[in-house]
């Protein structure tokens, strides 16, 4: 069962991220070239804490040239793939000018 601190925690880390005071944390891989956003926190500190699993399991996936930031933001993509071109949520636009 969820408390009430559990709650409102929630509550408060939605309208931080809303208002783009939330903590994020960044973390940019030279193979692949991504950039991976985990988030929102209410505090750096729980960012950095949750950072070292994250790091971890990229690590495990052979990711290599991590680099880590823990910074205020609201991004609008969670994954870059700079190696690919693209963003993974990117809108795709038909060739021909039609609509989809």
């Amino acid at each position: 069962m969820k408390t009430i601190w559990h709650n409102l925690k929630e509550v408060l880390i939605n309208t931080f991220d809303y208002l783009g005071l939330a903590w994020w944390v960044e973390i940019v891989t030279q193979n692949p070239r991504c950039t991976y956003y985990f988030g929102p926190f209410l505090s750096s500190s729980d960012a950095t804490l949750a950072s070292k699993g994250y790091i971890e399991d990229l690590e495990i996936e052979g990711a290599q040239g991590i680099v880590v930031n823990v910074k205020r933001c609201k991004p609008s993509n969670l994954t870059i793939a700079d190696d690919l071109g693209e963003r993974f949520d990117r809108k795709v636009q038909p060739a021909f000018g039609g609509q989809i």
